[in-house]
């Protein structure tokens, strides 16, 4: 009798196992979200360098050095540079007013785009170019530059550039802009629809 009531029971619904599709999908939004939180710090230490350097806020730079001030961002920098294959490129470059500008606008647009989620890919380009220029004016490692300061590159290839690089890259790879961020609007503008590498 008891195996006949069995065998008409109906069959006990299935559970998903720990490893199924539910659980996977449960541990999607962790993953998005800690992509956007990055992107977002990310954005902010762009924004961050972008301020100080404008209104001389007292950290990198002193205040009523700013650029507002008539102080040049870039020819601390550039003009320290003390070795390497672009030594007197740099050293032309420091403090002229197109690097300064360009600079500036990379440094904002860079931080904008990120905190906004938008234009990911462009930020993923522009951002590389600007980290590579940076690498190479620090390169090769030194425990001091031209002017007695101390070098903030210690290691020849995974320097913190290096790392910006590859933070900007996966970012735009994991399209970060689509969590806590403008992404799936921006993408969706005709104009952007139209010139994919916009997103």
């Amino acid at each position: 009798m008891a195996v006949h009531e069995h065998s008409h029971r109906s069959p006990a619904p299935h559970q998903p196992s720990a490893a199924g599709p539910a659980a996977r999908a449960g541990t999607r939004p962790g993953r998005t979200h800690a992509l956007a939180l990055l992107r977002l710090v990310t954005g902010f230490v762009f924004l961050w360098a972008f301020l100080d350097k404008t209104f001389g806020l007292g950290y990198a730079t002193p205040s009523g050095r700013g650029w507002i001030d008539g102080g040049s961002p870039t020819k601390g920098f550039l003009g320290s540079v003390a070795a390497g294959p672009m030594r007197s490129t740099f050293h032309s470059w420091a403090g002229a007013a197109w690097v300064d500008v360009l600079f500036m606008l990379g440094m904002l647009g860079i931080g904008l785009a990120l905190v906004a989620g938008v234009a990911l890919r462009l930020t993923a380009v522009a951002g590389t170019v600007m980290m590579v220029l940076m690498w190479a004016a620090e390169w090769p490692p030194a425990r001091t530059l031209a002017d007695g300061t101390p070098s903030m590159s210690t290691n020849p290839f995974a320097d913190y550039h290096v790392v910006y690089a590859l933070v900007l890259v996966v970012l735009a790879a994991c399209s970060a802009g689509d969590t806590l961020g403008l992404g799936r609007l921006w993408s969706g503008l005709p104009f952007v629809r139209r010139g994919p590498w916009l997103r």
